[in-house]
Parts: C-alpha cells; sequence; structure tokens
C-alpha cells in the first residue's frame, strides 16, 4: 500500500519549481515581446522582468483565466442558455425584449444615419 501523504509531498516540491519556472518563462516572454513592439510602435516605455510580471497578474486580475479551459466555456454556456430562451419565446415576447435592449442600451452599436 503506498503512503498518500508522501505523494502528495513529492508532487509539491515538484509543482513548485515547475510553476515557478512557467512564471519565469511568462515574464520573460512579455517584458522582450513589450520591448521589441511597443516601444516602437506606441512609445511606450520599457518593461523590466518585475513589471513584466507584474503586467501579467494585472491581466489575470483584469480578464481571469489562467485555469484550465479558460473562461470560453462560462461564455459558450451563456451563449447556448441565451439562444435557448430566445428560441422558446414567441414573437410578441421577442419584440418585447429587442424593445428593453433598445431602451436600456440606446441603440448601441447601431449605426446613425
Amino acid at each position: 500500500m503506498r503512503n498518500r501523504k508522501f505523494n502528495k509531498g513529492k508532487k509539491f516540491i515538484f509543482f513548485l519549481p515547475v510553476v515557478a519556472l512557467i512564471a519565469a518563462a511568462l515574464g520573460y516572454i512579455v517584458m522582450y515581446l513589450w520591448n521589441w513592439i511597443l516601444p516602437e510602435v506606441a512609445h511606450a516605455g520599457r518593461l523590466n522582468f518585475w513589471q513584466a510580471l507584474g503586467l501579467l497578474v494585472l491581466c489575470r486580475l483584469l480578464f481571469g483565466n489562467f485555469n484550465k479551459g479558460g473562461g470560453g466555456n462560462r461564455f459558450r454556456e451563456k451563449a447556448m442558455s441565451m439562444r435557448s430562451k430566445w428560441h422558446s419565446m414567441n414573437d410578441e415576447e421577442r419584440a418585447k425584449f429587442k424593445e428593453e435592449y433598445k431602451r436600456r442600451c440606446g441603440g448601441w452599436g447601431a449605426k446613425n444615419h
């Protein structure tokens, strides 16, 4: 019989350096790409490694999902749910929904002539 605590400990010891290595690689990739493209194109300042790593964390906080599967599944589920609701509406309910959408969004995205 195997000792599960020992296996979890081994996994953690292996996991920690791998995470640090991935974070370092991502930090250097962001720093390299930023310093290669943005100073010339957008007249942005150059980044050091720690700023690049901070930018990665900021993007994670603002946009989320470095986790498995990304955030696409939640968006896809929401879209499928809305599509299902739309198909189950009758013409009167659809017209009411469209009017409410126009009222709330003020025709946002529509071309004004």
